[in-house]
């Protein structure tokens, strides 16, 4: 396994919570941009949110600025109503995977990325959707539980040539990558030296397969006195499964943040992993307080993730993800406090209550893993472990 991540030093990075803070951001850079502005995301809604971002693009592009857009075909309608404006504004849009088999297999760009004008960039795991909008014309009780992270810097070049050569990829007739990026960083320890020390990783089916779950397990694996992880859909593979319960074995204060009530399955499936974590000495808590759709993590007060990459089968072995890495920053402190009050306003496992839960509740969590197990390994050809 790789030891290597392409960290970069003196970056200003600040971590956005919830979408409005970071839509605020997000349109603010827009409507400062001269030159260009990109943007990719899995789900792009016609409701306030995207109308308000759809506006700053279409002005963008209006006074000279280059804007172009990546939406996924499956999670976001092409038929999104201003489309047409874009088109006479001079908004360039191109559809990841039209349809749910493609060219790109079953594959989905699940990315939430925007750069503009190379200086500043947005990464985490907010789609353009107002934060209460469940997606299916209903509102939610409360915002989603999400985080975006604002840099700027060197990482900022990183995160630009992951969206061009995404682009050059979805152009008509493409071949293939013209170009391999390999970029050989600085040896990823968990305590640097340097303020604004960041990564950016990105994981697509070319080059960088899993490159996120190895970013996730070099930490797990040097991890020495506490781990916060958060993730609304917790099915991950053998190794990352092992090196949770490794670390929770050496000593290491490992709590793990699951979100509940999005998918009837994973709700169902997901407390199957439970019993070698628990075992080990793992701390999981069940957040429903509302949806719980932030991808992070902080090891150590030290480093810490945010991005778009879930710790399931998609995300991990098959969807294109990305995620900013964060040594030594202040943001790693701010990010673990939002991850430690959630962790107190979720539902405790009890290991003696889980143990003597009912032969049929086993029977179906452990009928619906292995149903799980056996989709997973289908789309993603056996990659799955």
């Amino acid at each position: 396994m790789s030891k290597y991540l392409p960290f970069t030093r003196d970056n200003d990075l600040t971590l956005l919570y919830l979408g409005q803070r970071y839509f605020t951001a997000l349109v603010a850079a827009i409507d400062s941009a001269t030159r260009e502005v990109v943007l990719e995301t899995y789900i792009f809604e016609p409701d306030d949110a995207g109308r308000q971002v759809a506006a700053a693009l279409e002005r963008a592009a209006q006074r000279g600025v280059a804007v172009r857009v990546i939406l996924d075909g499956v999670g976001t309608s092409r038929r999104l109503p201003f489309l047409v404006d874009w088109v006479e504004s001079g908004v360039v849009h191109r559809i990841y995977n039209p349809r749910l088999f493609g060219k790109f297999g079953f594959s989905r760009t699940h990315r939430k990325l925007a750069i503009i004008d190379h200086a500043v960039a947005f990464v985490g795991g907010i789609n353009i959707i107002d934060d209460d909008n469940a997606g299916d014309g209903t509102r939610m009780d409360g915002p989603r539980w999400d985080f975006a992270v604002q840099c700027r810097g060197p990482i900022v070049a990183a995160i630009s040539i992951a969206f061009h050569i995404q682009w050059l990829r979805l152009a008509p007739g493409y071949l293939g990558t013209p170009f391999r990026y390999r970029r050989r960083g600085q040896r990823g320890r968990l305590h640097a030296p340097y303020a604004g020390q960041a990564a950016f990783v990105a994981r697509d089916n070319l080059h960088n397969r899993r490159a996120v779950e190895k970013a996730y397990l070099t930490a797990l694996g040097r991890a020495r006195h506490e781990v916060w992880l958060a993730n609304p859909y917790f099915v991950p593979g053998r190794r990352l499964r092992r090196a949770l319960t490794q670390a929770a074995k050496r000593g290491v204060a490992v709590h793990l943040l699951i979100g509940r009530n999005e998918f009837r399955l994973l709700d169902t499936a997901v407390p199957w992993l439970y019993a070698k974590l628990l075992d080990a000495g793992v701390r999981i808590g069940e957040y429903d307080v509302r949806q719980l759709h932030g991808k992070v993590a902080v090891v150590d007060d030290v480093w810490a993730t945010v991005g778009s990459s879930n710790l399931d089968a998609l995300s991990l072995f098959l969807n294109h993800e990305a995620n900013v890495v964060v040594l030594d920053d202040p943001l790693v402190i701010e990010l673990r406090d939002h991850i430690r009050q959630a962790f107190s306003e979720a539902r405790l496992i009890d290991p003696a209550r889980y143990g003597e839960r009912s032969r049929w509740r086993r029977l179906r969590q452990w009928a619906a893993y292995r149903l799980y197990r056996f989709v997973m390994r289908l789309l993603t050809r056996g990659n799955y472990d």
